[in-house]
């Protein structure tokens, strides 16, 4: 078995899109930095998509590559070939860890590898579904037996872990939760832009994300005589229903669609940064803002709170008016708001480091890799 000082390590992911898939590349980056030889297996985005130019960027550096393959994003028969190509992937590089990220990431990872280390961060996925809904029995039946493959659980909050616990149960496995971080040249403040509208939201727009609770509560003011402006930033399944929403509540002329941008050059798009999530693990967005010193309301979901000092007041998920209130308190209390985003830098920059992450990680293979030899001999 290898030494963990140098190893040959594969990532794993479905979707290359949101902050699983920053995640990804920050961990491939740092590693690669730290001497060791990184690949990425995912499903072929779309051809001129930012995505696709990211990947481009990190190709050369990477030893083990990056295979491109077909992955659906529901459960069917072509989960079947992805496994197939997986396999093909892992029996060329021939790993040390296989390192699966998602739900379909980590399916795909812990099918497919044999010898080598197995190891998996479900990011939310899997977790995100009712355990009595028809996906959530799915998934949820796949990530009892997949436990059993699987010598390392990673997670990046500890909501994430007891969720997991709770739904799923207790591995055998090594367990670690080693928060997401961001890098030390993130934290640059970003001011809002001159045509800075007075709220922005961002992220990839599918329901879960709460972009319609967000425009509810932009309704709800303008009918309290409290009209206020809005950028809706990323691309997503759920855009045209929210488009239509902000149709049918008269927002059409306040609440702009802007299509993809960077997160950090968006976060000047507004003064003030919606977070409506209904389930978060442990969001980029999150660390990012926080980093960049943008003002922000944030729903108490998932490891939103293990971000956040004790005391902050963090929104219930899914509820308009309370959404509708902490913007007007945010708003019409901007130096407290700009202070607690300033606090809140200090705390990321304290506790959410990118090399913390990248280091944690590698540190938990090297604990996997050390119990698995000891159980051969």
């Amino acid at each position: 078995m290898a030494d963990s000082s140098s190893l040959k390590i594969l990532h794993v992911l479905r979707a290359p899109v949101g902050g699983l898939f920053r995640h990804v590349l920050d961990l491939a980056q740092g590693q690669t930095e730290r001497g060791h030889q990184v690949g990425i297996v995912a499903a072929e985005p779309a051809p001129d998509s930012p995505a696709q130019a990211k990947l481009d960027t990190i190709r050369s550096r990477l030893k083990l590559g990056v295979s491109l393959i077909p992955m659906q994003r529901q459960v069917g028969l072509g989960d079947l070939a992805a496994v197939r190509h997986v396999t093909k992937v892992i029996a060329a590089a021939i790993p040390d860890v296989v390192h699966g990220h998602g739900a379909k990431g980590g399916a795909f990872a812990r099918l497919a590898s044999t010898n080598d280390i197995r190891a998996y961060t479900p990011h939310g996925g899997s977790l995100h579904y009712g355990p009595w809904t028809p996906q959530g029995l799915i998934y949820g039946t796949a990530e009892r037996l997949l436990m059993r493959r699987t010598d390392l659980l990673l997670f990046e909050s500890k909501f994430a872990q007891q969720t997991y616990e709770t739904a799923i149960g207790n591995p055998s496995s090594l367990v670690r939760v080693i928060h997401n971080g961001v890098g030390a040249g993130e934290f640059t403040p970003v001011e809002p832009s001159p045509d800075a509208t007075d709220l922005v939201a961002i992220g990839e727009l599918r329901h879960i994300k709460g972009i319609d609770v967000l425009i509810e509560a932009i309704a709800a003011l303008a009918a309290k005589g409290r009209p206020l402006s809005a950028t809706i930033v990323g691309q997503g399944p759920d855009e045209q229903s929210f488009r239509d929403l902000v149709t049918q509540r008269g927002l059409t002329n306040s609440v702009r669609f802007a299509g993809y941008h960077p997160a950090r050059h968006a976060f000047g798009f507004g003064h003030l940064l919606i977070v409506a999530s209904r389930a978060e693990s442990l969001p980029y967005i999150v660390l990012e803002a926080a980093a960049a010193r943008v003002p922000m309301v944030a729903t108490k979901v998932g490891g939103i709170p293990e971000i956040f000092e004790p005391q902050h007041p963090l929104v219930a998920p899914g509820d308009a008016s309370a959404l509708a209130f902490a913007i007007a308190s945010s708003l019409d209390n901007l130096p407290a708001t700009q202070t607690s985003a300033n606090r809140l830098q200090d705390r990321v920059r304290d506790l959410f480091s990118q090399n913390a992450m990248v280091d944690g990680i590698l540190t938990a293979y090297g604990e996997a890799i050390r119990a698995k030899f000891h159980r051969w001999h």
